[in-house]
């Protein structure tokens, strides 16, 4: 089982589900809009990929005070689950960041 912590209307996210399901696995969807993330999750997601896990790119983030932009990532997160850089997987063991190459090598063959 693949779990896949995404937002359903994120096209990228989207992407990586489509790919998935079309080589065979088995994929679990988290939208971390409507389910949210549990501070466990944000602290293991912090903890693998640090800084890399908010998204400075998104609209959600460009919505946000100076002095916002300051707290704690972790904080962050748990008040703004779509500022998180997606999708986030947890398959094999591990976690992933993001759909890109090194990703897709790891959970397509």
């Amino acid at each position: 089982m693949i779990r896949v912590f995404a937002l359903k209307t994120c096209d990228t996210c989207r992407r990586a589900l489509a790919e998935l399901r079309a080589a065979g696995h088995d994929v679990e969807v988290v939208d971390v809009r409507a389910d949210g993330l549990s501070p466990e999750e944000i602290g293991e997601f912090h903890a693998a990929f640090g800084a890399a896990l908010v998204n400075r790119r998104s609209n959600t983030w460009r919505g946000l005070s100076d002095e916002q932009r300051q707290r704690d990532p972790r904080a962050l997160l748990a008040d703004f689950p779509t500022l998180m850089k997606r999708p986030v997987i947890r398959a094999r063991g591990r976690l992933f960041l993001g759909w890109g190459a090194e990703t897709k090598k790891a959970l397509l063959g």
